[in-house]
């Protein structure tokens, strides 16, 4: 068998016109390659993709962006990944972006910003993005920037969506106590949640249950009950978080990601723990209301 010529992994990095590198930080209490340094938008290829399909789709996945890219370098990428020692060649592709990082989504990972090469080398970076860095700056390379889309009446801010699942069994309400060194709401009960990635709802929440508490629930005993529409700081990035009953589940609720979660416990609705996600109490007391919607954060 004959092994492909073209690099399995492939990564895009963005320039805006103030010569700033979009980076993204990485989960660092996660069994991948490069864990807890910044690194640009990639993946590896999947069956049948070209490299240029492949960074494309990946950028989309994990940005939301769809920006002209161009065959910019190749390099070698070494480390620990999921099944030991990781030894990979990619792609990497150039495009210019003049957005701003807090409009990205953020399914993986941690966050998004810009820094300007100056920073560069006071972060911990993932090692061959460093390189490729390097070698953009050595060149000096800038491609033309593309322009945000502005809109009448203020600037756009895409929304995040979470999903959150709502158990109650005799009164009580499952909830989970997350990991102190969460990004989010360290030592803080909450919902079993998670992100919406490129899927609906209903199958993000089915897909969560499994891989955070090994629950199965069937999509068609879920029901939606509540709403909460948040900010959770001024000008920060809005959330819609959806809420989810489900009517029957299979399984006892189990840690599976003990770098987010520590325990899972079922405390009664009328008596939670302290402390509590503050939207994930206004949810719970909604539901108890019979109200549908909250919303919380806004002026």
């Amino acid at each position: 068998m004959t092994e492909s010529v073209e690099p399995q992994g492939t990564a895009a990095l963005l320039v805006d016109s103030r010569g700033r590198y979009l980076l993204h930080l990485r989960d660092a209490n996660k069994h991948i390659c490069d864990p807890g340094t910044w690194s640009i938008p990639g993946g590896g290829r999947e069956a049948g993709e070209t490299v240029a399909q492949a960074v494309a789709r990946e950028l989309r996945e994990e940005t939301g962006l769809t920006v002209p890219l161009e065959p910019f370098t190749v390099v070698g990428s070494h480390g620990t990944g999921p099944d030991g020692s990781a030894e990979d060649r990619i792609a990497v592709y150039l495009g210019a972006w003049d957005g701003d990082a807090d409009d990205l989504p953020c399914p993986e990972g941690i966050m998004f910003r810009h820094f300007d090469a100056s920073t560069i080398p006071f972060l911990t970076m993932c090692p061959w993005t460093k390189v490729v860095i390097d070698l953009h700056r050595a060149r000096g390379l800038a491609p033309a920037a593309v322009p945000a889309p502005a809109r009448p009446g203020g600037r756009a801010r895409p929304h995040i969506v979470g999903v959150h699942l709502y158990l109650e069994r005799n009164g009580q309400v499952l909830l989970g106590m997350r990991h102190p060194d969460s990004a989010f709401a360290p030592s803080t009960h909450h919902f079993l949640a998670g992100h919406c990635e490129q899927e609906s709802a209903v199958a993000c929440l089915v897909r969560e249950a499994e891989e955070e508490a090994g629950l199965g629930i069937d999509p068609g005993d879920v029901e939606l009950v509540h709403v909460v529409h948040v900010v959770h700081e001024p000008a920060g990035r809005p959330r819609v978080q959806l809420v989810f009953r489900a009517r029957r589940w299979r399984g006892t609720p189990e840690v599976r990601e003990p770098d987010r979660c520590l325990s899972w416990g079922w405390w009664p609705a009328d008596g939670l723990p302290d402390p509590v996600v503050p939207y994930a109490r206004a949810a719970i007391e909604g539901i108890r209301s019979g109200r549908l919607y909250t919303e919380l954060g806004w002026a």
